[in-house]
């Protein structure tokens, strides 16, 4: 949630915000009207609190006939402090509930606009010629049945669509980017984490994921429990409620999870094979940093998926995503999109998000300096999301044969295979 000080200081800016996001602006309006109840409400309750006080006072002290007059008046004070109390509260819950509708102040240099309306910052790699070459290249599906690595039709009849089994060298493949990336992660100072895949609600909320995001995340009603779509959730509540010393900063994790997306309003995009599914396994990095260094880091974010893709050995861009595409959290969002030669175009792979203090006034993670205790700001970072660095990976390396070249930094991984040859049926 954002800061009801800058809202109160600038509305506009919050506004010109909810505009960008192509959210409804009415909103601000409707929270800073709220705002000022609670205020008001708040002021009028400790004004008759304080009457209140001192009229008891008054009253062991007051004359017998005084005393009678003191007690009626006493009575009414009694029922009007009762109704400013609730007055008060329900205020102070409606203006919590707009809040937390209102998504996080974008950055001014974002983009404006939707999904198609990103900038590209930068572009990285060779795109191969396969015509060159001799010949067309193969989609993953096929590559992975060819190789024995993806079994689709058994994932749906288990699961139904949009799952899949990863057998053979497709397992050992995830297992060995999963090693890499925690590897990399591990080397740039991030502490590993294996991080829970159910959370409570206020886990879910605290991270902004049950807002405008509500229709891709699974509930167990029972539990009142929510499936992850991502481990930035628990990694975000895992300091909920704390006050961390500022000399710890910057605090850095990458978790290790099952992510489950029901990917609600995606029907009929990317249906075949394991582009966009309901189950996948991820490495996501998280870190916690002081409000002045969320944009520093950003940038450090970005630089090491950067340098995991390049090992991979893939071509791929940089977007600044545009500010209706963000999601409620980010203020700011990069994201690394791989050439996917099927396709004929640049799909997503990894996204780092500055989400500044947006998450951190939600869940009530603050950071203490010196005598001064504030919200810090909290940065996400997808280092290796498995099934589409598989994608990109068999597209981008796959040879006339059907075979498919390892990249350097998996080799090690994969007990130095170099190719991951065609089974034999």
């Amino acid at each position: 949630m954002i800061d009801l000080r800058l809202l109160r200081e600038d509305p506009d800016r919050v506004r010109a915000s909810q505009r960008a996001r192509g959210e409804d602006v009415a909103l601000v309006d409707a929270l800073l009207s709220a705002d000022e109840r609670r205020r008001s409400s708040g002021v009028r309750f400790d004004e008759l609190r304080a009457e209140q006080k001192s009229l008891g006072k008054l009253i062991p002290k007051a004359s017998a006939d005084e005393k009678a007059e003191l007690l009626k008046k006493a009575s009414q004070l009694a029922a009007d402090v009762k109704a400013a109390d609730a007055e008060r509260d329900a205020a102070d819950a409606e203006t919590q509930e707009l809040l937390l509708q209102l998504g996080n102040l974008v950055h001014p240099d974002v983009p404006v606009g939707g999904e198609e309306d990103f900038a590209t910052l930068e572009t990285h790699g060779e795109i191969r010629d396969f015509a060159a070459e001799g010949f067309e290249p193969k989609d993953h599906l096929e590559l992975g049945q060819l190789l024995g690595a993806i079994d689709v039709e058994r994932g749906a009849k288990v699961s139904g669509s949009r799952f899949y089994f990863l057998t053979g060298v497709g397992a050992l493949l995830e297992l060995a980017l999963v090693n890499a990336a925690i590897a990399q992660a591990t080397a740039a100072g991030f502490t590993p984490m294996l991080t829970p895949a159910l959370v409570r609600p206020q886990s879910m909320a605290g991270t902004g994921f049950l807002g405008q995001a509500a229709q891709d995340v699974y509930h167990l009603d029972k539990d009142d429990l929510y499936l992850v779509g991502t481990s930035e959730v628990p990694l975000a509540a895992y300091h909920m409620d704390e006050i961390i010393d500022a000399e710890r900063l910057p605090l850095r994790y990458a978790g290790f999870s099952p992510c489950f997306r029901r990917e609600a309003g995606s029907h009929g995009k990317d249906t075949r094979g394991i582009f966009r599914v309901h189950q996948f396994d991820k490495v996501e990095m998280f870190t916690y940093v002081t409000p002045e260094d969320s944009q520093a880091e950003h940038q450090r974010l970005l630089e090491w998926e950067k340098q995991w893709l390049t090992s991979l050995e893939l071509p791929f861009r940089v977007i600044d995503v545009a500010s209706a595409d963000l999601g409620s959290s980010a203020a700011r969002k990069f994201d690394c999109e791989a050439w996917i030669p099927t396709q004929g175009k640049y799909r997503e792979l990894t996204s780092t998000s500055d989400c500044t203090e947006f998450q951190s006034r939600r869940l009530q993670i603050r950071v203490r300096e010196g005598k001064q205790v504030r919200p810090l700001a909290t940065l996400n970072g997808t280092l290796c999301a498995v099934p589409r660095t598989i994608v990109a990976i068999l597209e981008n390396h796959q040879q006339a044969d059907g075979s498919v070249r390892v990249p350097e930094v998996l080799r090690p991984y994969l007990g130095g295979r170099e190719v991951l040859e065609p089974v034999a049926r």
